[in-house]
């Protein structure tokens, strides 16, 4: 059978994807061109042809999964709801479960980022946008007069440093931590930074957030995008 003709775009689209399985499967020190193109069948010089190098592309495909991500992220922030479960249900998105497949990807970036200094930039860039995202929405809130946080960026870097951390322990640990007590302590540390009473949490927010976060794992499934927003395995069930 022939094999159809794919345009630029397509084509790069299904070199990234396998070099995001490739990388998930391998790790980033021992993928080689050579795996991205058996994978799919074609010759090495054709992945060449649209990266140059082993670290464009894998710095191309680090962005490509992220990118993913922050657009989901986006989606929760921008929902028409209140700043406070908009962000409950992106810090309970965030939190890794499963075989988290996505946070796995981020670890080996940050590692391989070290010694590429195209991969450093590229990660260095997506970690902005995503505490870029967090800031807005908690400076909105802050305005609306939801909570009182009087310096929403430091209150983001807090946040996301802390999630990173149990994502690490977790993902590296596998078992270490229950996902029930993972997002105790993230709802806990969102209290804090919103300076929110204790205990305060809205009735259905677990719910919706885990219900957004499957019915867009499904969907990464059906078009066949990363396969794992950061955080998340599509595998994984409430």
């Amino acid at each position: 059978m022939a094999r159809v003709r794919l345009s630029v775009a397509e084509r790069r689209e299904e070199l990234l994807r396998a070099a995001v399985e490739q990388i998930e499967a391998r790790g980033v020190a021992a993928v080689r061109i050579a795996d991205v193109a058996s994978a799919l069948g074609v010759s090495n010089a054709l992945v060449l042809y649209h990266f140059s190098s082993k670290e464009q592309l894998v710095a191309a495909a680090f962005a490509h999964a992220a990118e993913a991500d922050l657009a989901h992220l986006r989606r929760l922030l921008g929902r028409r709801t209140t700043a406070v479960r908009r962000l409950r249900a992106a810090v309970r998105w965030y939190a890794p479960t499963g075989q988290a497949k996505g946070w796995r990807l981020w670890i080996e970036g940050w590692a391989a980022s070290l010694r590429d200094p195209e991969l450093r930039r590229v990660a260095a860039s997506l970690d902005q946008e995503w505490k870029a995202a967090l800031t807005r929405v908690i400076a909105e809130g802050a305005a609306a007069g939801e909570f009182r946080c009087t310096d929403p960026a430091s209150a983001a870097w807090r946040l996301t440093a802390f999630l990173d951390g149990l994502a690490v322990q977790t993902t590296a640990y596998a078992g270490s931590l229950s996902r029930t007590a993972m997002l105790r302590w993230a709802d806990a540390a969102l209290v804090r930074e919103l300076n929110l009473p204790a205990g305060n949490e809205e009735p259905g927010d677990g719910a919706e957030a885990l219900s957004d976060t499957e019915n867009a794992a499904r969907a990464d499934a059906a078009t066949g995008g990363p396969g794992a927003p950061v955080g998340q395995d599509p595998q994984e069930t409430a």
